[in-house]
């Protein structure tokens, strides 16, 4: 694949989205929890059932991201991440023009924005990408699902469905939590990989590979660090289901009990918003406070770190040498349901 061939390669990053600003809260989590992804119920239910919760924590919701200056930083960061990319990508490829675009799945700039927007390119290529390293079908897949449904442009597409493993990745929280353990220096801490939860039953009915590709890149990235103090942990558990657990506020509270400090590392986030900036800095923060956990530390998001970024472009370039849906790296190691690499296997 010669980079004097001249191609135009589009580059489609996927991540949540959140709101710009408070009029803008409320239809967001309305588009949140009318997919079927998140409520898995008949739309005729499904629907007003969303209505019903948008209502009830809008005002609670707009409170939290006033805590943020009003609105959500995720699309910022997102856009300089595409810049960083493109920028490295017309570096390795400078025969080639690449665009690199953003489609945010519950706020601005929604899918069918985006998915106008690739057509216009007209691009020969397509690789689909991804925000969320670990694959699930609450986030990814719902993603997907969408774009494959909306899109109806030119080029030939396939997909990176995951990359728990990616060595930049791996590289790049890891060099983050390294800065925090030196900041907590001689004083006992433990390395707690938070992540967001998903409801139980997605892993053990619908095949959700997430629970154990968060546990491979958590265990990645404590190798790559050496010999440390480290467990799992899961955060922002809504609705009366159990989630995988233990719940990160929880694990906080076992940290104190053993005597040791908190390095807290948001594990499955690529970049600030409400869950790091809100819920660990602030809620977990005074949690800690009240427990005695000293030091709490907060490991940043990978956000900009180069190996991420880098991470990012190999992604799009092995993408780039073949067709369908595969992880970059390896992926699930189990047999899932939900996985795409197996339910195309099998199709085939």
């Amino acid at each position: 694949m010669s980079a004097a061939n001249g191609r135009r390669i589009a580059v489609v990053l996927f991540n949540l989205g959140g709101p710009d600003g408070q009029a803008d809260v409320k239809p967001f989590l309305f588009n949140l929890f009318n997919d079927p992804a998140i409520i898995g119920l008949p739309g005729v239910v499904r629907t007003p059932l969303a209505r019903l919760i948008s209502s009830r924590r809008e005002k609670e919701a707009q409170a939290n991201y006033a805590r943020m200056g009003g609105g959500s930083p995720l699309l910022p960061e997102t856009r300089r991440q595409a810049e960083a990319l493109k920028a490295e990508l017309q570096s390795r490829r400078p025969g080639d023009e690449v665009g690199v675009f953003i489609a945010m799945r519950y706020w601005n700039p929604l899918t069918e924005q985006t998915a106008a927007e690739v057509a216009a390119f007209a691009p020969d290529e397509i690789v689909l990408l991804p925000l969320y390293p670990q694959f699930s079908t609450t986030t990814s897949q719902s993603s997907l699902k969408l774009w494959n449904e909306t899109y109806r442009g030119p080029g030939v597409s396939r997909t990176v469905c995951c990359y728990p493993r990616a060595d930049g990745w791996i590289e790049a929280q890891a060099d983050l939590i390294r800065a925090k353990l030196a900041e907590a220096g001689d004083r006992p801490v433990r390395v707690l990989f938070s992540a967001h939860g998903i409801p139980e039953t997605l892993v053990a009915k619908k095949g959700d590979p997430y629970q154990e590709q968060i546990e491979a890149t958590c265990a990645a990235v404590a190798a790559r660090l050496g010999p440390i103090d480290w467990s799992i942990c899961y955060q922002s558990r809504v609705g009366p289901l159990k989630w995988l657990g233990p719940a990160t506020p929880d694990a906080i509270q076992q940290a104190g009990r053993d005597g040791k400090g908190v390095v807290l590392v948001p594990i499955a986030f690529v970049s600030e918003h409400i869950e790091t900036l809100v819920e660990l800095d602030e809620e977990y923060g005074e949690l800690a406070h009240e427990e005695g956990v000293a030091p709490y530390l907060r490991a940043p998001t990978v956000s900009l770190h180069p190996a991420f970024v880098g991470a990012l472009a190999d992604a799009v370039i092995d993408g780039l040498g073949r067709t369908g849906v595969a992880p970059f790296g390896p992926g699930c190691q189990g047999r899932w349901k939900a996985c795409p690499c197996q339910r195309e296997r099998r199709a085939a």
